[in-house]
């Protein structure tokens, strides 16, 4: 019978370090926190990869699912620092990451009618571990924008559209998801809901339209409330534009890293629980 040879564990002569080498878009089941139920129970797509050391010649793609599996029935956002750390076990590599992406409902309510339905964000989680473990969590939250500029211009109307606002942060001390999403909404000209009456739709028109906003302006009113944070160590905000009257995008973004703490509790504490 012929010898078996583990061709991915042979030696590389090539001399070249990968950064990361894994697996992408594993489709799964997670738990997360939720501030009003508890937790949730969502679906997620997970990138996973490991930094390769430049004399390995592959990875053991098997593997990451082996050690996902182990935390099927945990709650996972809890456990990233552990499955982190497994991952790097494993696999035998100095660094182990993670990208999980999972929409995350919440119930919201018409503003005059106040009937109730559920609405879709899309959240994702950010996670590496090396020498320490580090996290970062995103929202993208859909808005509505009115032009300053057209309400100014015009002797009746105004253009709006719909806005898509990206928030991702690192921390020092628990954020919730549902903060983040509060804050854009908030700096929008009015927020989206998934179900409304004539009322209903009367009332957000108007509000819209009494609350004009640049992409600009949405972007730095959600800095200057994130900046007075003192929980927040980083934060990337981008705002987009999907124009009603042009046929491009207007886009906007700020980036900031807030000086370092006194203590980096992000090591120890990945959720409020944890």
């Amino acid at each position: 019978m012929k010898e078996k040879i583990d061709i991915q564990s042979q030696v590389d002569k090539r001399n070249i370090t990968i950064d990361k080498v894994g697996v992408k878009k594993v489709r799964y089941p997670i738990i997360v926190e939720d501030r009003e139920n508890g937790v949730q129970n969502t679906v997620a797509d997970l990138d996973i990869f490991v930094e390769l050391p430049h004399h390995h010649r592959g990875t053991h793609m098997s593997r990451f699912i082996e050690v996902l599996n182990k935390f099927h029935k945990e709650n996972f956002i809890k456990k990233l620092p552990d499955f982190l750390s497994e991952i790097k076990k494993s696999l035998n590599a100095d660094a182990s990451y993670t990208k999980i992406r999972f929409p995350y409902f919440l119930k919201k309510k018409a503003p005059v009618s106040g009937t109730e339905s559920l609405l879709s964000y899309n959240c994702f989680f950010e996670a590496s571990f090396r020498e320490n473990f580090d996290l970062v969590i995103g929202v993208e939250v859909p808005v509505t924008s009115l032009c300053p500029c057209s309400k100014e211009i015009s002797e009746f109307g105004a253009h709006s559209q719909r806005s898509l606002v990206t928030v991702k942060v690192s921390f020092d001390e628990f954020i919730w998801l549902e903060e983040l999403i509060e804050i854009v909404e908030k700096s929008a000209s009015s927020e989206i809901y998934p179900l409304l009456k004539r009322r209903d739709e009367k009332y957000v028109t108007e509000k819209a339209y009494l609350n004009p906003a640049f992409v600009e302006d949405i972007v730095r009113d959600i800095t200057l409330k994130l900046q007075k944070d003192k929980r927040i160590k980083y934060f990337k905000v981008e705002s987009e534009n999907f124009e009603s009257i042009h046929d491009h995008n207007a886009y906007a973004c700020v980036e900031r890293k807030i000086a370092a703490n006194k203590t980096n509790k992000m090591n120890r504490k990945v959720t409020r629980n944890a």
